[in-house]
């Protein structure tokens, strides 16, 4: 079992201190999610905490090591080589922390887009990822941190479409995944209600 409060010290040293907190939220909000769903609270807790351990790392190292693991690399992503902090951290968490469980992995690896049948803990982290408490600018925080104890799905599905909202809004690119989680989302609990 990993030791909780090592990563976090490791962590420390390495995150801003902003990024920090945001960390430690992510990890109190994915284990909390995870005693409500049933999901065991230490493998919840090691996935929030590492969600954002590959954040720090320089934009030409991100695509280094997507390429020394043989990820690919969008054009999007290239173009923006801070998208790939997910993917680098799902790397990271494996050879510098030595997570060996999978769905700890894909929950990091996808808690920027999300995917198609996402697992509940990978589910969790996206959420947890959003809601944390020191999350402040996003709309509808309030009433998201409320939903997400009773309807996960819909929870996901309703911060992917504010996502895609925002992103479209301010002109930014839009990741080719979160469209297609966001459309698998809507279908598989058909739309908003």
């Amino acid at each position: 079992m990993h030791n909780i409060f090592e990563i976090q010290e490791r962590l420390r040293k390495k995150q801003s201190h902003s990024r920090f907190l945001h960390t430690l939220g992510v990890q109190y909000t994915t284990a909390s999610l995870a005693m409500n769903y049933g999901y065991d609270i230490h493998k919840a807790e090691l996935a929030g905490l590492l969600h954002d351990c590959g954040k720090h790392i320089s934009d030409s190292k991100k695509i280094k090591v997507c390429k020394a693991n043989s990820i690919p690399v969008s054009k999007v992503e290239y173009k923006n080589p801070f998208l790939l902090h997910a993917q680098v951290g799902a790397v990271y968490a494996r050879e510098k922390y030595d997570v060996k469980d999978d769905d700890v992995l894909m929950a990091i690896r996808y808690h920027t887009t999300g995917r198609r049948e996402m697992s509940l803990l990978e589910k969790l982290v996206f959420v947890a990822d959003y809601i944390e408490p020191n999350r402040k600018n996003a709309p509808n925080l309030d009433y998201l941190r409320i939903l997400s104890f009773k309807d996960i799905d819909k929870t996901v599905l309703i911060i992917l479409k504010q996502t895609l909202e925002y992103l479209s809004h301010i002109g930014h690119e839009i990741d080719e995944s979160t469209v297609i989680t966001y459309n698998y989302y809507k279908e598989l609990i058909g739309g908003m209600r």
